[in-house]
């Protein structure tokens, strides 16, 4: 019988592998209010899936620009799933109250998920795009320079609509060339394209399943986005934000902003 090794002279290969140490040495809780280790370690989770997400949109937008479509739609799909497990992290915080919060808040300081060069930067490349939101990053020169980058560059969706164009559906000019770091505004072409994409094609087709992995991508997303929100009105109500902004408010006007608005309204065309 084969038995594992068990003299290792320093730390096991599976503590160097992990960072076990670098784990450990993370910041800790400031309080002894037990509820905010589960709210700091939920939130470093959820930068560490926030790196993931960003790490496979870069690379969808970039495999777009190449004819072979089910690459692209791949890293999409694993951006998907790290969405759901990011969503998921939300469980240990849904039943936070304000007693419970307001009991390490004050440690927290001026901290604000608000600040996440991260998350932010997931944002920019989903589409949903705001020069002033880059400015608070100006003092971290490589996160506000990679912030700029992703609000100067095309978007995810922007790409996508270049594949729609490139496969003969009909986007129009400006929409293709038009600036990428401001708002996009929905166009009655492009909506018409997603439509046509799920009445003449399905499941097995490249562009369909390009269409179902950015819908799913855009589906994490807001669900994130309203997680959050219960999750702050149950902790913290109406109060303002760690962080200075409105607070929930802040967190409802967000939700407004849809992802890929198109792949959502043509199907009311279909």
């Amino acid at each position: 019988m084969v038995t594992p090794n068990l003299s290792f002279a320093q730390a096991t290969p599976y503590d160097e592998y992990v960072g076990t140490d670098t784990l450990r040495a993370l910041p800790g809780p400031r309080t002894d209010a037990p509820e905010e280790p589960a709210f700091l370690v939920t939130t470093q989770v959820m930068e560490l899936y926030f790196g993931l997400v960003r790490t496979e949109l870069r690379l969808a937008a970039r495999l777009l620009g190449t004819p072979d479509l089910p690459p692209a739609t791949a890293a999409i799909a694993r951006a998907a799933a790290y969405l759901d497990v990011v969503n998921t992290a939300w469980r240990p915080l849904n039943r936070l109250t304000p007693r419970q919060f307001n009991a390490f808040r004050p440690a927290l300081g001026e901290g604000s998920g608000f600040q996440s060069a991260l998350y932010r930067e997931v944002e920019f490349l989903l589409g949903d795009k705001s020069e002033s939101l880059a400015r608070v990053h100006r003092g971290n020169p490589e996160a506000h320079g990679e912030l700029l980058a992703a609000l100067r560059a095309p978007s995810l969706y922007d790409v996508a609509m270049s594949v729609l164009a490139r496969l003969g559906y009909e986007i129009p000019a400006t929409t293709l060339a038009r600036d990428p770091a401001q708002p996009y505004q929905p166009e009655p072409l492009v909506e018409q394209a997603w439509a046509r994409v799920y009445a003449e094609r399905g499941a097995g087709d490249h562009l369909w399943e390009l269409a179902e992995a950015l819908t799913d991508v855009a589906e994490g997303f807001m669900r994130w986005r309203t997680l959050h929100l219960m999750v702050v009105r149950r902790a913290m109500g109406a109060k303002t934000g760690t962080g200075g902004s409105s607070g929930a408010s802040w967190l409802e006007r967000s939700l407004r902003r849809e992802i890929f608005p198109e792949l959502w309204s043509a199907r009311t065309l279909i």
